[in-house]
């Protein structure tokens, strides 16, 4: 949550925390970008431990101001193919390929690299 409120530079256009739950939690969000594009994610999240979470299912997708898919990280298990990182794989321009399971950050980052480009 911190990550989002540090970008001065990323209009939040939607950001949903609820109550969380005992067993899993839930965050959604749609972040714009200084050029239009936009990126939707949503983290679902148990405990483990004491102080640690596990994130359960994500996706992360950005997409350019038009509506053009840049990329997409999601562990849907619909790429079986992909056994070295299955379910977690990265959806970009016409290819799916393996990714380890990044974090919001990450994503964040990686966007930078695209705005910068």
């Amino acid at each position: 949550f911190d990550t989002i409120l540090s970008r001065a530079d990323v209009e939040i256009e939607a950001l949903d925390v609820p109550h969380p739950a005992p067993t899993i939690g839930r965050l959604t969000g749609r972040l714009k970008f200084p050029d239009g594009s936009l990126l939707e994610f949503v983290e679902q999240v148990r405990p483990r431990g004491k102080r640690g979470v596990e994130k359960i299912a994500y996706s992360y997708h950005y997409q350019r101001a038009d509506g053009r898919t840049v990329f997409r990280y999601d562990n849907s298990p619909h790429h079986p193919e992909i056994a070295s990182t299955f379910p977690h794989h990265k959806h970009g321009s016409n290819q799916v390929q393996a990714a380890a399971a990044p974090d919001l950050h990450d994503v964040l980052q990686e966007i930078d690299q695209h705005l910068r480009s």
